[in-house]
């Protein structure tokens, strides 16, 4: 099993959030609620009460440029929402 937990995501909802002991992680794709729970409690020695998750659909992108036209897009990828159990903490900036 990689290591399930990609980077956790900072954004000002999610720091708004963390007031509420709620903490957002990008987890691969095929990851699923018992791993997600799992890796972080090993990872941050937590409790972890709830885990939900979301299935981020890429952005296309168009790129115009003199030689024509270039589609893609992005690639798909999966958020999770983690809730502590009361008197639990995760800080990211501990160490630096």
């Amino acid at each position: 099993m990689a290591d399930i937990i990609a980077r956790p995501i900072l954004t000002e909802k999610i720091t708004k959030l963390q007031e509420i002991r709620q903490y957002a992680f990008e987890v691969p794709y095929s990851a699923n609620k018992i791993e997600i729970e799992h890796a972080v409690e090993k990872r941050f020695k937590v409790t972890v009460i709830s885990v939900r998750t979301q299935r981020i659909k890429g952005k296309e992108k168009v790129q115009l440029t003199r030689r024509g036209r270039f589609a893609g897009r992005k690639r798909n990828w999966k958020k999770a929402l983690v809730t502590l159990k009361v008197g639990d903490k995760i800080d990211f900036f501990e160490n630096v």
